[in-house]
């Protein structure tokens, strides 16, 4: 982050070159009293969602054709907010594998194709299901094959599917463990989407990188952590992508269940647990695909997090866990020129993310 009425930064194409808070040189574009950040990154969005009420119902009414259009859509709403790289953790017909790199008025888009879950599984409608050992072990190969950056694993149920609950878990840990041995062979990292306490622990021992929400959600659709499994997060060397934040206020099932997700939250951070902020972005019309600062904000102000932390927790931290952290995340010479030019100073009021001034994706201005 840099501020202060000289602070600059020099990129040449779109790499930055020098950085300064010394006089700006004479060919400076002079952006007023204004913070610049590293662009955002948010690690954990859906682009074929359309964040309205019924994203699932919606995939069966449009073939992939027009899902590929709105698709673009989201991921330029999400650049103009400043959120440079978005990682889809869950598309159909591996369409977010096919924007990779073709959107050049949209961020850098990190893919896992149709997320991995057993049959009927969470998120089953999306094309991913597979059963047992070798079956899992086939499609982790199969969305290596198709040039995905990430395989995405559905621990646990979730509430965008029937039939199934966020607290009972779905693989056990054969298939988990078969899940991360052809990830590593085919240098991918791996995640996987946990709620329930038990799918929490399996993904642990597994040796995933890292779980999406881990909220621990109990058997009555309550939260409550559990010290044995947050130390075996710790002992595994897990990255917690939380997925908090809404545009507005929550519905009264999310407004009943915040303050113990909150609870966990704090519980994590005060035991080293590395979080990183990121969105689920698209799954309901709260969750819109700019939605990123508004999770940030929620962290500081909900979950206690300090701005400064937060702001790592959306740049450096997310491009760490994402294995991008030799090029983004961070405003430094050989970095990529991705930035947010934010007016005010965020690291003193998390609000000041959503005052956007500028935003440059690999040097390019984004109208």
């Amino acid at each position: 982050m840099s501020s202060g009425p000289d602070a600059w930064v020099r990129f040449d194409g779109g790499t930055i070159t020098e950085t300064g808070t010394t006089p700006a040189p004479g060919d400076a574009v002079d952006l007023g009293d204004v913070t610049i950040l590293p662009g955002l990154i948010d690690a954990h969005v859906h682009l074929a969602f359309d964040a309205s009420d019924d994203p699932v119902g919606r995939l069966s009414q449009v073939d992939d054709d027009e899902l590929l259009e709105s698709m673009k859509a989201a991921a330029r709403r999400a650049l103009r907010a400043g959120i440079t790289v978005v990682r889809d953790l869950g598309d159909r017909s591996y369409l977010a594998v096919r924007l990779k790199g073709v959107l050049p008025d949209g961020p850098e888009i990190l893919a896992a194709g149709p997320p991995i879950t057993v049959t009927r599984g969470h998120c089953w409608y999306l094309g991913g299901e597979a059963d047992g050992v070798e079956g899992v072990r086939a499609a982790v190969r199969a969305h290596a094959e198709r040039g995905v950056d990430v395989i995405k694993v559905m621990a646990t149920g979730g509430e965008l599917t029937a039939g199934t609950h966020g607290a009972n878990p779905s693989y056990g840990l054969p298939e988990l463990r078969a899940a991360v041995e052809e990830a590593r062979a085919a240098g991918l990292p791996i995640t996987g989407h946990a709620h329930g306490t038990e799918g929490i622990r399996r993904l642990a021992a597994a040796g995933f990188d890292m779980v999406e929400h881990c909220t621990f959600m109990t058997a009555d659709g309550g939260a409550e952590s559990d010290d044995d499994v947050i130390a075996a997060l710790l002992d595994a060397g897990m990255v917690v992508s939380g997925t908090l934040g809404v545009v507005s206020e929550p519905g009264p099932r999310a407004a009943e269940l915040y303050p113990q997700v909150v609870e966990v939250f704090r519980r994590l951070r005060a035991a080293g647990v590395p979080i990183v902020c990121s969105s689920d972005a698209g799954i309901n019309a709260n969750k819109p695909h700019d939605l990123l600062p508004y999770s940030a904000q929620m962290m500081v102000e909900l979950n206690g997090f300090p701005e400064l932390e937060v702001l790592r927790a959306i740049t450096s931290l997310p491009a760490d866990a994402c294995r991008i952290g030799d090029r983004k995340g961070r405003i430094a010479p050989g970095y990529d020129a991705d930035l947010l030019v934010v007016a005010g100073d965020p690291g003193a009021d998390i609000r000041a993310l959503r005052e956007v001034v500028a935003v440059y994706q690999a040097g390019r201005p984004v109208g």
